[in-house]
């Protein structure tokens, strides 16, 4: 099986925490070059010395903030991709607010829009001709399961994320031909900021404790526990891998087994 991502430069989004992270540093650890893109510099210039290097990688970061596309413009417009052709892109950004989709404003719908689908497009736009001058590209969308089932409580972020996986098959039948492949990797319920976030709001709400809300919701895990970041991290990085060259325009849960549907 071939791994390898020696010679291969990686731009992960979100990567100073959670899932971008580990995403970053396994594909890192497959010898690709990673350039993360989030926006506190500080976070990003301590995050990028953790990065595995032995293989004489250069990794690097661009400062950028989702919620202001023109920002994300910017930083890749600003980035010599001449000197660098980026080979894999991995789209990620912190979900949109909670709550019912009949109370959202039409402001949240269009921040989270911009935030999610508009930036994800500007990075896109901008990876792909050098990916078809390789014949070699990887374009992951980390998203959610509410693309295979709406989640309760999430209206905004449900009618967002479905809108991000029907562009990235939509690309994924346009950017075939050229050795492209578009993937969206949706994560369960998995161990990071998001998860504690969603365990306090769900306290909150019901009154219980955050114990018996995890209880609860490991209940509906098959496996049996919640996902750890590296987990996921490592179906990103089989995906952008070469022996990865046929699967293209799908959505992969990593989620234990606990979507109820194919």
């Amino acid at each position: 099986m071939n791994l390898d991502l020696n010679g291969r430069t990686a731009l992960v989004c979100g990567s100073t925490q959670g899932l971008g992270y580990a995403s970053a540093v396994e594909l890192a650890l497959m010898g690709a070059n990673v350039i993360l893109l989030a926006r506190n510099e500080e976070k990003l210039k301590d995050t990028v010395k953790k990065l595995h290097s032995s293989k004489g990688q250069k990794h690097q970061y661009l400062v950028a903030d989702f919620s202001q596309p023109h920002n994300v413009r910017a930083a890749i417009d600003g980035f010599d991709m001449v000197e660098s052709p980026i080979h894999i892109l991995i789209n990620n950004t912190g979900g949109p607010a909670g709550g019912k989709a009949i109370e959202a404003r039409e402001e949240d719908f269009l921040q989270a829009f911009e935030s999610h689908l508009i930036c994800n497009h500007i990075l896109t736009q901008a990876v792909v001709p050098g990916m078809k001058l390789a014949e070699f590209g990887r374009i992951i969308n980390i998203i959610s399961t509410s693309v295979k089932v709406p989640i309760a409580g999430l209206g905004v972020s449900n009618t967002i994320r479905a809108a991000v996986a029907s562009w990235s098959k939509t690309l994924a039948t346009e950017l075939g031909s050229f050795g492209i492949t578009v993937n969206n990797v949706l994560p369960g319920f998995t161990q990071t900021v998001r998860a504690d976030y969603v365990i306090e709001k769900k306290a909150k709400e019901t009154g219980k404790a955050g114990s018996e809300v995890l209880a609860e919701l490991i209940k509906e895990i098959p496996a049996g526990r919640i996902g750890q970041p590296e987990e996921f991290g490592a179906a990103v990085a089989f995906l952008c891998s070469p022996s990865a060259s046929y699967i293209n325009g799908i959505n992969l849960p990593v989620d234990g087994g606990r979507l109820g549907c194919l």
